[in-house]
């Protein structure tokens, strides 16, 4: 039983720690504007999952990880990913019985709401300029999802995460 909840936790963090890698990897001038949000993605992924073991906790320390990776103002992508966690947990029962393309709309939303928000929280500290076209990320987290979810289920039912 032990050895179960070590190797759930493990999939769970190499997880997160595969969408970190994604999250920072160099894009090349124009395409970084399409940039998909992985670690949103990957964790509303495991929210939806298993909301009992990934949760707001789990949001707000990927979120700072991601800020330390990016070099940017410590807390403000933590806090932001908490706010939009929040929003998949509290109503987590409701997108898990959506259709795939429905949960895909509400990603894209959500993916945008996180933009938004981590602007906002910049823009307070020192001064941004907010570019609209980092909003086709979402477009992108929207074509994603499904390819996404479907493959982070294997993965959960091969390695029996729980």
């Amino acid at each position: 039983m032990a050895n179960n909840v070590l190797r759930s936790k493990l999939v769970i963090w190499c997880s997160f720690l595969i969408a970190l890698i994604l999250q920072t990897i160099p894009w090349p001038g124009i395409l970084e504007i399409l940039r998909p949000s992985w670690l949103l993605l990957v964790t509303c992924y495991w929210v939806l999952a298993l909301p009992h073991r990934v949760n707001v906790g789990t949001a707000l320390i990927v979120g700072l990880l991601w800020d330390l990776l990016l070099g940017s103002t410590l807390g403000i992508r933590g806090m932001m990913m908490s706010i939009v966690i929040y929003l998949v947990a509290l109503n987590f029962l409701v997108l898990r019985n959506m259709a795939l393309w429905q949960q895909a709309v509400v990603i894209a939303l959500l993916s945008m709401l996180l933009d938004i928000l981590i602007f906002c929280g910049e823009y307070l500290i020192r001064d941004v300029t907010f570019n609209p076209l980092l909003l086709w990320s979402a477009l992108i987290n929207c074509i994603l999802w499904p390819w996404l979810f479907l493959l982070m289920r294997r993965v959960r039912r091969h390695w029996h995460v729980k």
